[in-house]
């Protein structure tokens, strides 16, 4: 099956940065339908977009492979992403006084950017405006990536990178949006188990 992506974009919805899944759907029920739809050569790269959000998938090794792939997608939203990761990890090498790589991955990627912004919303006390703000970068990324996208491959990856945003804040509370900022930050920042982040 070839790809139908006019179709796939025009079923699905107009996202927007506050949109939620309305009762009866979900992120993982989009990407099933998304599926059905789509090429299995589509697929593999869907799936690599999906993998992205394992941080168990997520090595040199992973990188390597994204940032080299036939997608344009793919390799600047993942581009931007270890960009991401790796100024994440200076900045609290830098708070702790650890060497500036340390958890880093050491793969060119470019000038980032984005540096100082995301330098200036990790620098915001309240954790919840932090995980916002990172999610508001990533979604801003997508848009940028994704401009001159309409009815192709990269136009429903950028929709699907939104949803798992949208999905990541579904039903969260500030007590458990607190809980998971922590979280991400240990798993980040692995080598910081012993740490408390305050």
């Amino acid at each position: 099956m070839m790809g139908n992506y006019e179709y796939i974009i025009a079923s699905l919805p107009a996202l927007k940065p506050g949109w939620k899944f309305s009762e009866g759907t979900s992120f993982s029920g989009f990407v099933d339908w998304i599926k059905t739809q789509l090429s299995e050569a589509d697929i593999r790269t869907l799936d690599i977009l999906l993998q992205g959000y394992n941080d168990s998938m997520l090595d040199e090794a992973f990188y390597e492979a994204a940032l080299k792939d036939h997608n344009r997608f793919i390799r600047e939203f993942f581009t931007f992403d270890l960009n991401a990761r790796n100024a994440k990890a200076r900045l609290l090498n830098k708070a702790f006084g650890f060497p500036e790589n340390n958890g880093t991955i050491g793969l060119p990627a470019g000038e980032f950017e984005e540096a100082a912004a995301l330098e200036s919303i990790l620098s915001r006390e309240d954790l919840l405006e932090r995980e916002h703000g990172l999610d508001s970068l990533y979604w801003d990324k997508i848009n940028a990536i994704t401009t001159f996208s309409y009815f192709d491959l990269d136009a429903i990856l950028g929709t699907v990178a939104k949803m798992h945003i949208i999905d990541r804040w579904r039903a969260l509370d500030e007590e458990t949006g607190r809980e998971m900022f922590l979280r991400l930050t240990e798993e980040v920042r692995g080598t910081f188990g012993k740490i408390k982040f305050e």
